[in-house]
């Protein structure tokens, strides 16, 4: 497989670009998958200690967690007043409170007496009673009760406030940041809220929520997820219906994007799939079973896909819903808010996020939700199914296909981190420009980390 250029960064997978496959969809395509900003700050290693060293994560935890914005939970997860979120962030812990119909705060998750979190996990409340010696606060997190409060003649009630942190919302999410002095969340996304202006994400609803331990640092759980070059080795099913090394990188201020196409074959091919092999290896169809559907005569894979789901959304999407183009339909458009959030683009509902798993720098949580469209009243968002370390995603029916896909790219991540602790060189060798999310995402984090 040749490439067209060879300047450093610039070099790019020879065959069709993604520009040049939007110049045939059958549909007009939006200005927002036009957009081209590719990303190029050299070709340093990564240094391996960043997923490798326990003073690493201390430094991420003093100088990223405690003061960067991230996404706590979704507003659906909280609905009615009193309503809690329990965010766990490495050793940190973070109470999200719905405090009145519009209003959310988060605080501290720990009682201003000896400590004890105030609460583990989420749900209703009347008020924030620790349950450890009964001091109590309201919703607003003022102090509501002291037990026995003759003997705490040195409390001042109006100063017991519980200690607040920083919370910002955007497109359904509930964003905390504990830094009293962070930019607003605003400024921090940037230009994000316009691309998908076409797809908002506060029009959707939490429909599955699975979260999978996983025996590696996050980051090298995250970034199996942040670009397509090892869908050639690892998904290999799938090359006859995927332009994997035909991808399309950006980035802007804190955010990424990669456009990965699909319903069209795979540079790798030494073959030439015909349309119908194409919509097969799309569906990820297995070999005894029978095609999804069939592409006619005269037409493509890509419009047969795009067409079949445009019908699917359109008694989701009601009246006055966009025209969706193929590659809207077709395409994988996953976006990365640094530093962990990761929302899918057009209609597609995945959205991933990636953090430490308790306090524990070699392992972390992978979270896949799946936010989906609704007429009508918000159904209710859905309970986070867990999967240990040791188990597959065989039993998240409620990720249909996808969970399949998933054990190919988790099988790998552990012996990653093995192999993390083994290696005999100094960093990590990224491509110049299949690898771009992850070199933007380790820019800002260098830069985050000081």
């Amino acid at each position: 497989m040749s490439t067209t250029v060879e300047s450093p960064g610039q070099a790019r997978s020879a065959g069709l670009s993604y520009q040049q496959l939007l110049d045939g969809d059958t549909r007009p395509v939006p200005e927002v998958l036009r957009k081209v900003s590719p990303f190029f700050v050299g070709a340093e290693d990564v240094p391996v200690g960043r997923y490798t060293s326990r003073a690493f994560h201390d430094l991420e935890v003093e100088r990223l967690w405690k003061r960067v914005w991230q996404m706590a939970c979704r507003e659906e997860d909280i609905p009615r007043v009193g309503d809690t979120e329990v965010y766990d962030i490495a050793s940190l812990s973070i109470l999200v409170v719905r405090v009145a119909p519009d209003e959310i705060k988060a605080y501290y998750n720990a009682c201003l007496h000896r400590g004890r979190q105030l609460r583990s996990q989420a749900g209703p409340t009347n008020e924030l009673r620790c349950a450890f010696h009964g001091f109590c606060w309201n919703h607003d997190g003022s102090l509501k009760q002291i037990p026995c409060e003759w003997d705490f003649p040195q409390i001042d009630a109006g100063q017991w406030h519980l200690p607040e942190v920083k919370v910002g919302r955007w497109g359904g999410f509930v964003f905390i940041n504990m830094d009293p002095d962070c930019e607003p969340l605003e400024s921090f996304i940037g230009e994000l809220p316009s691309h998908f202006a076409r797809w908002p994400l506060e029009q959707r609803f939490k429909e599955a929520h699975v979260a999978k331990i996983m025996r590696c640092n996050w980051k090298v759980s995250q970034e199996a997820f942040m670009e397509a070059f090892h869908v050639v080795a690892t998904h290999p099913q799938l090359l006859a219906g995927i332009g994997d090394a035909n991808s399309q990188y950006d980035a802007w201020g804190n955010v990424s994007r990669a456009i990965t196409p699909n319903g069209t074959p795979s540079p790798h091919l030494s073959w030439v799939p015909t349309e119908q092999e194409r919509l097969d290896a799309m569906l990820d169809r297995r070999l005894d079973q029978p095609p999804v559907a069939v592409v006619p005569e005269g037409s493509s894979a890509r419009a047969v896909a795009g067409d079949a789901s445009r019908a699917r959304w359109a008694g989701l999407l009601g009246p006055g819903r966009v025209e969706l183009c193929d590659a809207e339909c077709n395409d994988s458009i996953y976006y990365t808010l640094f530093p962990n959030l990761h929302p899918w683009g057009a209609y597609n509902r995945i959205t991933y996020r990636f953090r430490p798993y308790g306090d524990d720098h070699t392992m972390s949580i992978f979270e896949c939700m799946f936010l989906s469209p609704f007429r009508g009243e918000r159904p209710p968002a859905a309970k986070v199914h867990w999967i240990g370390p040791d188990e597959d995603f065989n039993g998240a029916t409620e990720l249909g296909q996808l969970g399949r896909v998933f054990n190919q790219d988790t099988f790998n991540l552990p012996k990653v981190q093995v192999g993390l602790n083994t290696i005999q060189k100094p960093g990590v060798t990224l491509a110049l420009y299949q690898e771009t999310k992850i070199r933007h995402f380790h820019h800002l984090l260098s830069h985050w980390i000081g």
